[in-house]
């Protein structure tokens, strides 16, 4: 597979650049198995669910990961943070005019920080305080590359969703942006369960594709647990013929890793770890029926998986029909339902 072949025609004038003023209000383009494609909105989606069907989310909180700092020569730094290591130790992306070396120390609101050593293509820094505990002060949203303006005041609540509370993703998991409290009582008043993943999504979740050769890329770890009971969840709602819905590409991948490490059980086992899984073209699924995701960025990991989940024919169709009809794009844009075609 080459990284062309994910490739699609984006208007930049559809890439949203605020939220709705309802987070339920977006549109969803359904895309049924056998490639059928529906108009359809966010508040009907407990009619396209079925009493017994789980819904599973990922209650991760994202921190305020980006911070600007200074060189003791004047020069500009921007600090985006991707982990929190032990004691008051991070790895960092850390972008600047000129090249960056270990022993650096940056300026910041906060204080100082010390830039340790090369890790990857990413920094090992020392901080004044732990690192969650210091960014939350001092940074700012790390609103995506593709939204073209300052964060604001409301996007600390809006760039997170309704179930964050363990505290270590850099990126929302923007499916889940589209849900508020009505939206999830009328899906619990339809009578779908709800089960939670914790996956901590990286700064790598926006990272390029560096070759045209999809199989050489390798994705940044990320943190991810799945409980006993999320497990037993998905075991009790396969046993009544019910189905899996995962609200984001980070609850496939959480719930397929943790499949994979269970390759011999009917349903996953509880399982904790780091997972650099890439899902593309091919691979089998053992957990997730549904998916609900937003519009991905073309040529990009997490179009890739939504291709690999329903078909990349069908998957291009209808990115292309949610051009035309000017669906909105990306992070604060409208949503897909997808159903998982048929195996091969």
């Amino acid at each position: 597979m080459r990284r062309q072949d994910f490739a699609y025609q984006l208007p930049a004038e559809l890439i949203a650049q605020e939220p709705l003023a309802t987070r339920s209000a977006g549109r969803m383009l359904v895309l049924e198995a056998n490639a059928a494609l529906c108009d359809s909105t966010i508040q009907e989606l407990p009619a396209r669910l079925r009493a017994g069907d789980l819904l599973i989310v990922n209650d991760t909180r994202v921190i305020a990961a980006r911070l600007i700092g200074t060189k003791p020569s004047g020069g500009r730094v921007e600090i985006f943070l991707e982990r929190a290591l032990e004691g008051s130790q991070a790895l960092a992306q850390l972008s600047a005019s000129k090249p960056i070396r270990a022993g650096l120390e940056v300026m910041t609101a906060g204080g100082a920080l010390r830039v340790v050593a090369r890790d990857g293509d990413l920094w090992r820094i020392e901080l004044p305080a732990p690192a969650v505990e210091f960014f939350e002060r001092w940074g700012e949203v790390p609103l995506p590359p593709y939204i073209r303006r300052a964060p604001q005041a409301a996007d600390r609540e809006r760039y997170q969703s309704i179930f964050a509370r363990r505290a270590g993703a850099v990126a929302a998991p923007t499916a889940s942006l589209h849900f508020d409290a009505a939206l999830a009582q009328a899906l619990a008043t339809r009578g779908v369960r709800r089960a939670s993943i914790t996956l901590h999504v990286g700064a790598g979740t926006f990272q390029p594709l560096r070759s045209e050769d999809v199989a050489a890329h390798v994705l940044h770890p990320e943190r991810a647990l799945v409980d006993a009971a999320t497990c037993e969840a998905i075991a009790t709602t396969r046993a009544a013929g019910g189905r899996i819905v995962a609200v984001g590409t980070t609850v496939v991948r959480a719930l397929e890793s943790a499949a994979l490490a269970a390759p011999d059980a009917a349903t996953p086992a509880p399982w904790q770890g780091e997972t650099r899984l890439f899902i593309t073209p091919g691979f089998r699924f053992r957990v997730c029926d549904l998916l609900l995701t937003n519009f991905h960025l073309p040529e990009s990991t997490l179009l890739m998986l939504v291709c690999a989940f329903a078909g990349r024919q069908a998957v291009l169709a209808a990115y292309a029909h949610a051009v035309r009809e000017r669906y909105r794009f990306f992070s604060y844009g409208d949503a897909m339902l997808v159903t998982r075609a048929a195996a091969p």
